[in-house]
């Protein structure tokens, strides 16, 4: 996954990148840590950029492309990137399509986090009263005032972005006012749906249905079949059949019992009439 998050100041960029660096183990290329890595490291970018920084000049567009080619190489960026700070122009943004296609790497997309500008000052301005209303020292660079320019000098120069990107079909735009929540899955949903990210699925969710199956199937093959126990049952009888001839007998021999006892009963009651009835003719 290769992506750039724009918008303006305060938008929650920052928020949501570290978000997704946790979820996808991606890193995240911030074009002033990777300046100040490069002059520690003393590489040949980062000598050239250390020159310029001391002398208060603003680093070229040409040795920040160095810096980020030699970042882009390190294994821990193959598996994707968010940048952060760059591009800012549409300048850079050529420079960087250009680096990438020398890479022959792709750019995924480029999300947008669209704000209201006037909410946005309103929650700096709640901020800073709650912040002053209990004796808190207030940042210098976190007041209503410096967003306003801050704002001003993102119209003028990254906001030419949006065209930009929205021209080579890159861009997609997430409402950046709503909760942090629902942006993280807004923007999850986004990378899915073009495919720059496998969905991810519950390991505690997958595993139970197979064990369900793979008990269920344990219980199957120690239960018997109706089919099974019949042949038991029947096997269990074959035996007897086969015992011999007594056996036969003394089964005929018990089915024929009661129709004897009924004959014999019936005999002893015929014998009991037939004295009287004689007797009464003679007289």
């Amino acid at each position: 996954m290769r992506i750039i998050l724009l918008g303006p100041p305060g938008s929650g960029k920052g928020t949501q990148a570290q978000r997704l660096i946790h979820r996808y183990g991606i890193v995240q290329l911030s074009t002033g840590e990777m300046l100040r890595a490069a002059v520690a490291a003393q590489t040949p970018v980062g000598l050239k950029a250390k020159d310029i920084m001391a002398g208060g000049g603003l680093v070229p567009d040409e040795i920040v492309i160095g810096i980020i080619s030699d970042r882009l190489d390190q294994p821990d960026a193959a598996r994707g990137f968010i940048l952060d700070g760059f591009p800012r122009t549409v300048p850079q943004a050529e420079a960087l399509d250009e680096l990438l296609r020398k890479k022959r790497l792709k750019l995924d997309a480029v999300i947008e986090l669209r704000v209201n500008e006037s909410a946005l000052l309103q929650r700096v301005e709640s901020r800073v009263a709650e912040m002053r209303s209990r004796g808190e020292e207030v940042r210098v660079d976190d007041t209503a005032e410096v967003l306003v320019r801050r704002l001003a000098s993102y119209r003028a120069m990254t906001e030419p972005l949006i065209h930009y990107y929205s021209e080579r079909r890159k861009l997609l735009t997430v409402d950046g006012m709503m909760t942090i929540e629902h942006v993280t899955h807004e923007i999850d949903r986004i990378l899915q749906a073009i495919g720059a990210v496998e969905p991810k699925t519950d390991s505690k969710a997958a595993k139970k249905p197979a064990a369900k199956v793979a008990s269920r199937k344990s219980k199957s093959a120690k239960k018997p079949s109706n089919g099974a126990r019949k042949a038991v049952r029947g096997g269990s009888r074959a035996p007897k059949k086969a015992i011999g001839k007594k056996a036969a007998k003394k089964g005929a021999a018990r089915a024929a019992a009661p129709a004897r006892k009924r004959a014999a009963a019936g005999a002893r009651k015929a014998a009991k009439k037939a004295p009287k009835k004689a007797g009464k003719r003679r007289a």
